[in-house]
């Protein structure tokens, strides 16, 4: 059965392969700094099981310590220059997007095809981690049509992907972190405990106030967290099931989505979602690193209004 252990071990390679790159570029001042940092995050796709708790943790405090001293810096990898994408532009046409088309059509197929078939031990997949697997193979095909119909050097993936990172820095690795501070929240029992310090301190007799105080809450962790899969399972333990699902008899469907969509709009208002927020800055070099968000305020603010009005008239029928 193909697990997720294929996906990290290909993630794994990557980040060796920006490591590696990064090595000779005399570019970059900082090149020793990238080296070590990329190549300790490689070592935790490749070998994190092997590490255990205690390595994976003085891992982690090694990252910290390179980005928290400024050792990471920016080189200007081997790819093409700005007026030389625009002439391949120019070229290729409609045929630059062919990559990207590929990756829904073959994450459709693993997950609808590919997911359901079976070999003589078990599932060909692994149906948890289905839709992530097959992103990931799709991610390979697509790299590997464009490197044919666009007919690019071998390296250029890896150089571009170099590229990206060198941009982007150690922000790169804020969604799993925060995916990871979320499951330890859970863990932790967070969410029972959000749960009753809101209950001791905010009378939740009226559903309006309880559906606020979720649909803000999720919003609230998500800007602090910066995932709302991060925040999800604290409000929904502390707020959604024993008080909008247990007391109120809301409907859990309804108050699942539109809790996530809350969480949702607390993603477009945080520096913590770099991904989505710091990475188009940066790429586009805004001089205002915070650009993105500031534009996304006029419209988190009012669509976070809307779900509560929205839970509130279609979670309790």
């Amino acid at each position: 059965m193909i697990g997720l252990s294929v996906v990290y071990g290909l993630a794994g390679l990557v980040f060796a392969a920006f490591a590696l790159l990064s090595a000779p570029d005399r570019t970059n001042r900082k090149r020793f700094g990238n080296v070590l940092f990329w190549g300790l995050v490689a070592t935790s796709f490749l070998a994190g099981d092997c590490l255990g708790d205690l390595g994976n943790g003085v891992l982690v405090l090694g990252l910290v310590l390179i980005a928290g001293t400024g050792q990471l810096g920016r080189g200007q990898p081997a790819t093409t220059s700005p007026d030389e994408r625009k002439a391949l532009a120019a070229r290729f046409g409609e045929r630059l997007f062919i990559p990207a088309l590929i990756l829904p059509v073959v994450v459709a197929f693993g997950v609808l095809v590919l997911t359901p078939m079976r070999l003589a031990e078990g599932p060909l997949l692994d149906p948890k981690q289905a839709t992530l697997i097959s992103l990931a193979l799709a991610a390979v095909i697509a790299t590997g049509v464009g490197l044919i119909s666009l007919r690019q050097p071998l390296l250029s993936p890896l150089q571009e992907g170099r590229r990206l990172v060198d941009t982007v820095g150690w922000a790169a690795l804020l969604p799993q972190m925060l995916a990871a501070l979320g499951a330890i929240f859970a863990l932790a029992g967070v969410g029972q405990a959000i749960g009753a310090l809101v209950t001791a301190w905010i009378p939740m007799d009226a559903r309006l106030t309880a559906v606020a105080v979720y649909c803000l809450g999720m919003a609230g962790f998500t800007l602090v967290m910066g995932n709302a899969f991060a925040a999800f399972p604290v409000l929904m333990a502390g707020v959604g099931l024993p008080i909008l699902i247990g007391k109120f008899h809301g409907d859990p469907a309804v108050v699942a989505s539109i809790g996530m969509l809350s969480g949702f709009c607390g993603t477009l208002m945080t520096p913590l979602a770099a991904n989505f927020n710091l990475v188009p800055a940066a790429l586009l070099e805004l001089p205002d690193r915070y650009a993105v968000i500031k534009a996304q305020i006029p419209t988190a603010l009012p669509l976070l209004i809307a779900n509560m009005v929205l839970m509130y008239v279609l979670a309790f029928r």
